[in-house]
């Protein structure tokens, strides 16, 4: 696609988009149940793809990708014609006689940018917003996980019109022209250098936009946790997807004195998980590519390797890997790892692992390990996160009913469920004013009017 077609694309979906069938709750709802219908009938070759990009099992296609996406369509199914309700809201007394309400009306053509880590999931979950919220849709497949992509080009292009719906081809030539245009809504998830230029060209058209990134995302254990579920449930969100996941616990911050213990579970978890060679597991993940497993080596530089730190990049294999002793400068703790390393860091007292949370950028999420409600509380208070995990990690991401989001560099804007609908859609304000009774206190001449004025907002 050139540039000519490109403009050509956006000014047939403006033009689409102003004829008025987008709004429709009939013609909406149709769209979200052929999406579904696609979905389901395309199962296996979705799986097939994500295998061929990432070397995800089954289970994680479904659990991360298919399963998530389906929920969403079926939670918005269930409550579109609610959602587009208009909202009646309180009239003062000082607007006598009128009544009040707001509705959620959509932007127009929205461009959405998804990235490879899942590359089914962050394209549909965002789309199926948009279109919910009756918008036109522009979307960017990643070209990293190019079996997806390639697939999802083929499922929307050929049973949706391009000027309601389209995917672009992956490659550098649309990726040269795609900001230079005029959107008027861009949702963009991928990295936070990325964002930077997606906001820059957003700011040169006042284009509102989403910004879901990433960030580093710390596990907090303290001394009164339960180290045996803690260790599982942390390995089990950090390895899900090999690690790249931008809610992927990111490093563990443990108590001194459970720290000896709770490494000894995880490594006892990763051996239950995948084995005593991972990389023979049909259950673990390969990295997207050869760049991000270098990537990946280079954080063992000047680190204790507890476990794990084999690679294998004919394969793309990069084994589960825990590390120690590291300095707070080493780059393992300033860059967002995404990828199979887990950074341990030893505090003792909960005050300095508060700290050194909320001396960082604001991450995605934070989990958090206690049995206490005191010590969850604290924390809860003195820190700053997109979301939260209590005695869990990573699963708030595939609950429909909790907004997901971040908060300074991890991102701005949320999205899932009704959030989704809300952020694609803004809120118009309508007040309708009854013409029986027109009060001539609000018009010139005021003379003593301004006590019968403050009567009435008061």
């Amino acid at each position: 696609m050139n540039e000519a077609e490109f403009k050509s694309l956006l000014t047939n979906q403006r033009d689409f988009f102003n004829s008025g069938v987008s709004l429709d709750y009939k013609f909406r709802r149709n769209t979200l149940l052929q999406l579904r219908k696609l979905i389901l009938s395309n199962e296996s070759r979705i799986f097939d793809a994500l295998y061929k990009d990432l070397g995800k099992p089954a289970f994680e296609s479904y659990a991360s990708e298919v399963g998530v996406i389906l929920q969403e369509l079926n939670l918005i199914l269930r409550n579109l014609r609610k959602w587009m309700r208009p909202k009646r809201v309180y009239t003062p007394v000082v607007h006598f006689i009128a009544s009040s309400h707001y509705v959620y009306k959509p932007y127009g053509v929205v461009l959405i940018i998804s990235p490879w880590n899942y590359p089914f999931q962050l394209l549909f979950n965002p789309l199926i917003g948009a279109l919910a919220a009756g918008n036109c849709v522009i979307a960017k497949p990643s070209q990293h996980a190019s079996h997806t992509s390639e697939l999802m080009i083929d499922l929307i292009n050929n049973n949706f019109k391009s000027e309601y719906l389209h995917l672009l081809p992956v490659g550098n030539v649309i990726n040269q022209i795609l900001l230079k245009e005029k959107y008027d809504y861009i949702f963009f998830t991928g990295s936070s250098e990325t964002a930077k230029q997606v906001m820059k060209a957003a700011a040169d058209n006042l284009t509102p936009l989403s910004l879901e990134l990433g960030g580093k995302c710390p596990v907090i254990v303290h001394e009164d946790a339960n180290l045996k579920i803690a260790a599982r449930r942390i390995m089990w969100g950090k390895h899900l997807n090999a690690g790249q996941s931008c809610v992927a616990p990111d490093y563990i911050l443990v108590h001194a004195r459970i720290k000896k213990q709770l490494v000894t579970e995880m490594k006892l978890c990763l051996e239950k998980f995948f084995g005593a060679d991972p990389s023979k597991s049909a259950d673990f993940c390969r990295i997207i590519n050869l760049p991000n497993l270098e990537r990946l080596n280079n954080y063992l530089k000047d680190s204790k390797i507890l476990s794990g730190g084999q690679n294998d990049p004919e394969n793309l294999y990069f084994s589960p890997t825990l590390i120690d002793g590291i300095s707070p400068d080493h780059p393992a703790l300033k860059e967002e790892i995404f990828g199979p390393i887990l950074p341990i860091i030893e505090y003792k007292d909960l005050e300095e692992a508060i700290k050194f949370v909320s001396s960082r950028p604001s991450p995605l999420a934070i989990y958090i390990f206690s049995d206490s409600t005191e010590t969850r509380n604290k924390i809860l208070r003195k820190t700053q996160s997109g979301g939260v995990c209590i005695n869990e990690t990573v699963v708030h991401f595939i609950n429909p009913y909790l907004p997901l989001g971040g908060v300074g560099l991890s991102g701005m804007g949320k999205y899932h469920g009704c959030f989704s609908f809300e952020t694609f859609g803004y809120k118009r304000a309508v007040m309708n004013k009854s013409n029986l009774i027109d009060l001539p206190v609000r018009y010139p001449p005021y003379r003593n009017k301004t006590n019968i004025l403050r009567y009435f907002i008061k």
